[in-house]
């Protein structure tokens, strides 16, 4: 039987064929789309609907480059939209600037960024921040390769680590919340900017850890076991619940799309964008990741009308709540 998810993609695949076979597809406006692969699995689901919506007579493309790669293809004018697991950063907006690329930032969801394990892994079910620290940072790079250099009760056998690319928003939010500075990391892990990639890399191995988004833990769940993060409070497991009391920390994170102003002014990127916001709270919740309330979905939709441009992030998410998105947006 198929599931949404599944039935969406064949109901677009079938009318991108008729479109070819008419050859409609040639001449539809195209809405291009880039960068995180956190981001990915939400905007997938709105531009299957929005092209079902439209009978094919627009077509959408998402790719997937990390946010860093998204950003340089979305300051270099390349693409409409880039999604983004972190905010803008002043190096990225002085590389829009020199090119003359104007944004429309718009937070879509929350996330929570998840710290995974093998399932046969029973001593590392809880780990604070301390040692996520120790088994990250860049002086850790050929000297903590242990378990039991972290925790002396934890097993003496090696570790494992598969993480997001320099090039992924994931990587610089977990090494920004974790280590204290964006990149700062050990280079001696399995980097893959597909999560797939990480997800089987953890599964196959009963020393191995990782990171990435929520939404690919929970597809997962029945190969991968989510380790609860301790930020001084006891550990904590990511959930709803976790993400809206703020108690997920400092994993817990908004995640982006930005629009580049000019392609707004284009009535399919606009139409996109509207049909996007409109439908994210059923669409987010259905690809496993956290909405955002109705007031903020509404003040993205104005800040299009209106061309507010900017980011009201200042280059981190860090630690920021739901409830305090909706006073940042109205600040733009």
């Amino acid at each position: 039987m198929l599931n949404s998810f599944n039935f969406r993609a064949l109901t677009v695949t079938m009318l991108l064929s008729v479109s070819i076979t008419t050859g409609i597809a040639n001449a539809s406006p195209i809405v291009k789309i880039d960068g995180s692969s956190t981001v990915f699995p939400i905007t997938e689901a709105v531009a299957e609907d929005f092209q079902i919506s439209k009978r094919g007579a627009v077509r959408v493309t998402v790719g997937i480059s990390g946010t860093g790669g998204g950003f340089k293809k979305f300051c270099r004018n390349e693409i409409d939209i880039v999604n983004a697991s972190r905010p803008i950063t002043p190096t990225e907006m002085e590389a829009c600037k020199k090119e003359g690329v104007q944004y429309i930032e718009m937070p879509v969801a929350f996330d929570a960024l998840t710290v995974v394990v093998n399932p046969k892994n029973t001593w590392s079910r809880t780990i604070t921040i301390e040692e996520l620290k120790k088994i990250w940072e860049p002086e850790a790079q050929g000297k903590v390769t242990n378990w039991n250099q972290i925790n002396p009760a934890w097993p003496d056998k090696k570790i494992k680590l598969y993480g997001p690319g320099a090039d992924s928003g994931t990587f610089e939010y977990f090494t920004e919340a974790i280590v204290g500075k964006a990149k700062s990391s050990r280079g001696d892990f399995t980097a893959s900017e597909d999560d797939n990639v990480l997800v089987q890399g953890v599964a196959s191995d009963i020393y191995a850890l990782g990171f990435f988004g929520f939404a690919y833990y929970i597809e997962n769940i029945k190969k991968i076991n989510a380790v609860a993060v301790d930020s001084g409070n006891g550990g904590v497991l990511p959930s709803a619940a976790t993400v809206e009391n703020n108690s997920y920390k400092p994993l817990s994170r908004p995640i982006f799309i930005y629009v580049n102003a000019k392609s707004a002014d284009k009535p399919e990127v606009s139409e996109f964008v509207s049909f996007y916001m409109k439908n994210a709270p059923e669409l987010v919740t259905e690809v496993k990741y956290f909405p955002l309330s109705k007031e903020v979905y509404d003040l993205n939709i104005e800040h299009l009308n209106k061309k507010k441009i900017g980011t009201v992030f200042k280059g981190s998410g860090i630690n920021i709540k739901l409830e305090e998105i909706l006073k940042l947006e109205s600040s733009l």
